[in-house]
C-alpha cells in the first residue's frame, strides 16, 4: 500500500492542467467517489493496528495536496473565464431595452395651449408666485374687504403677501410696463386653499391671456376662444357661454364644452350637467385699465384664463385631476415620446 501512496502522489504530480476540461478530469480521476484516493480509503481499513496511524497521516497529505491542486486549478480557470467574458461583446444576445423618456401631461398641454395662441400673435410672459396684494387683488378692481376677495381663499404669507390666487397679476405688471397693444399669455402655477378632490386641488395651474388695443370687442373675444377650443379638442366640439362675474372684467362669461369624458351624458366630473366649464373671460374693466396707467377711453381689451388640469382632464380622459401629482410610473409612461 506505501508503493500505491507514492505511485498515487507521484501520478498527482504529474498531472498537467492546461484546458478547463482537464480541471474536471483530474477531480473524477483523484477526488470523486469512485477515484484512486477513494480506493485507497477503502483499502486502508485493512491496515493492521499499529501501521494505521503513519498510513492514515500519509493517506491525509496525499488528499490534502489533490484538493489543494483541483482549487487553485479550479480558481484559475474561473477568473480567466470571467476576464474574458469582461472584454467580449456577445452581438448574438438581444439588445438592453430603451426607455424613451416623457413629458408629463400638464406640460404637453401647456406646451399645446401656449402654440396654438402663438399662431394668433400672443406672446408668452411670466411673473412670480409670490404677490404684493396691489397686483393680485387691489389692481384687478378687488377693494379693500370687498366680498368679491372672498372668491378665492388665500394662503397669506403676511398682511399684504400672498402665493397668488391667480396668473391674472402677471397681467398687471404687463399693463403696468408696456403700452397697448398688448397679446399675451401667462402661464404658471397658482395657490387656493381649497379642499382636495378629484375636481379640485390646493394649487393648480393656469394659463391666462389678455388682448388690448383700440375698438377691441367681446366678439373678438368669442372669436379668439372659438378658434382655440376647435384647435385643441376638435372641429365638433360644442361651446356655450354662460353669463358671469369676475371683479376684473365687464361684461364677464364662463366658455363650457360638451363634456368629452361622458360624452355629454353626465358624470362626476361634469356634475352629471353634460357640460364642463373650462375658462373664464370677459372685456377687462375699464377701472383696472386705469389702474394700470392705460387710458380706457381710447382702448379696450378682454382677458381669459383657464385651469390647465381641466383641460388635461377632458384631451386625456382623466377623471380625477389627483392623478397628475401622485408621480405614479404606471401612470405617467403612458405618455412616453410626446
Amino acid at each position: 500500500m506505501k508503493e500505491q501512496l507514492e505511485k498515487l502522489k507521484l501520478q498527482i504530480d504529474q498531472f498537467e492542467i492546461k484546458q478547463n476540461e482537464q480541471v474536471e478530469a483530474f477531480r473524477l480521476k483523484f477526488l470523486a467517489k469512485k477515484g484512486e484516493l477513494n480506493d485507497l480509503f477503502e483499502q486502508f481499513k485493512t491496515v493492521p493496528s499499529e501501521m494505521k496511524k503513519e498510513f492514515g497521516a500519509s493517506l491525509n497529505q496525499v488528499k490534502q495536496k489533490a484538493q489543494q491542486k483541483w482549487e487553485e486549478a479550479q480558481s484559475q480557470f474561473e477568473h480567466s473565464k470571467s476576464k474574458k467574458n469582461s472584454g467580449s461583446i456577445d452581438l448574438t444576445l438581444p439588445a438592453e431595452a430603451s426607455f424613451v423618456g416623457s413629458r408629463h401631461p400638464l406640460s404637453i398641454v401647456e406646451n399645446e395651449v401656449i402654440e396654438i395662441f402663438k399662431k394668433l400673435g400672443f406672446v408668452y410672459s411670466e411673473g412670480p408666485e409670490i404677490e404684493d396684494d396691489w397686483h393680485n387683488f387691489s389692481a384687478l378692481n378687488f377693494p379693500k374687504n370687498h366680498p368679491a376677495r372672498d372668491m378665492q381663499d388665500t394662503f397669506f404669507i403676511s398682511e399684504d403677501i400672498a402665493l397668488r390666487t391667480h396668473t391674472s397679476s402677471v397681467q398687471v405688471r404687463l399693463m403696468e410696463n408696456q403700452k397697448p397693444p398688448i397679446r399675451a399669455i401667462m402661464p404658471g402655477r397658482v395657490y387656493r386653499n381649497e379642499a382636495i378632490s378629484a375636481r379640485a386641488n390646493c394649487f393648480f395651474h393656469q394659463i391666462e391671456g389678455i388682448y388690448i388695443d383700440e375698438k377691441v370687442s367681446f366678439a373678438d373675444l368669442k372669436q379668439t376662444l372659438y378658434y382655440f377650443v376647435q384647435e385643441l379638442f376638435g372641429q365638433d366640439v360644442t361651446v356655450r357661454f354662460r353669463p358671469s362675474y369676475f371683479p376684473f372684467t365687464e361684461p364677464s362669461a364662463e366658455m363650457d364644452i360638451s363634456c368629452l369624458l361622458c360624452k355629454g351624458k353626465g358624470c362626476n366630473v361634469c356634475k352629471y350637467t353634460g357640460w364642463l366649464e373650462i375658462l373664464g373671460c370677459g372685456m377687462i374693466d375699464p377701472n383696472v385699465l386705469k389702474a394700470s396707467g392705460i387710458d380706457p377711453e381710447k382702448y379696450s381689451g378682454f382677458a381669459f384664463g383657464m385651469g390647465i388640469e381641466r383641460i388635461a382632464m377632458l384631451k386625456y380622459e382623466v377623471k380625477d385631476l389627483r392623478t397628475y401629482f401622485n408621480n405614479d410610473v404606471r401612470f405617467l409612461t403612458q405618455f412616453e415620446g410626446q
